[in-house]
């Protein structure tokens, strides 16, 4: 069941991409997070009735109220027009946390694959912390692209994998996902660089520097 979950995760992560990257409409992407929100905290609650005595799944199925509240808050937070402050600074207790389950995973559930997952989402909490929080809009591009991305190899494709019986070397699969994620972030991260160096070039031109305002614009509201 939190397979399930899982795989609804990668898509809302995908839509907040795409609404970041201002591919999608914000009050639009609103009520597809209302959906999995409500998903994420039935889905945790449902496997710990289920599975009172057993630790291990009592430990995964607490890790999904964090995802499940926060596309809650998103959803509210969009379709209400409140400020972004509070998921925020939400994300940060979120991004903290990812690092608890990470560690979880390598060292209690023998599970690296997800193991650097959490890593991942760390991560992109983290984004969404300085984002939101800080109001650091000049990631607002960057942030898109690491959730879209995300989306895809943080939940959506390894929820269909164990759907469909195939995560199963998960030392293998841990290690490709260690070597994609500081490749392509690190990448990503260089590229939106060089386009803001060259954004703000003396001289670059009016089109680039209307591309760089809009850049610091604020995608969420």
């Amino acid at each position: 069941m939190g397979a399930v979950g899982l795989l609804y995760v990668g898509a809302v992560l995908f839509l907040n991409g795409l609404m970041l990257l201002k591919k999608v409409e914000p009050r639009a992407a609103a009520i597809f997070n209302l959906f999995v929100g409500a998903l994420q905290v039935v889905t945790p609650t449902v496997l710990i009735i289920a599975n009172p005595d057993v630790p291990a799944a009592l430990l995964n199925a607490s890790g999904l109220y964090l995802f499940g509240f926060t596309y809650l808050y998103v959803g509210i937070t969009l379709l209400g027009g409140f400020d972004s402050t509070g998921v925020g600074y939400f994300s940060l207790f979120v991004a903290i946390m990812a690092l608890g389950y990470s560690y979880a995973n390598f060292q209690l559930l023998a599970d690296p694959a997800f193991g650097v997952i959490w890593l991942y989402w760390a991560f992109l909490w983290t984004l969404f912390f300085v984002l939101l929080g800080l109001k650091r809009e000049e990631i607002t591009r960057y942030t898109g692209w690491v959730a879209a991305i995300q989306g895809w190899v943080t939940a959506a494709i390894p929820a269909f994998m164990i759907l469909t019986g195939y995560w199963v070397n998960l030392g293998l699969y841990a290690l490709i996902l260690a070597v994609f994620g500081l490749v392509v972030f690190i990448g990503l991260w260089l590229l939106a660089r060089q386009r803001e160096l060259t954004a703000t070039t003396p001289g670059a031109g009016e089109g680039s520097m209307g591309a760089h305002d809009d850049k610091h614009r604020h995608h969420w509201t």
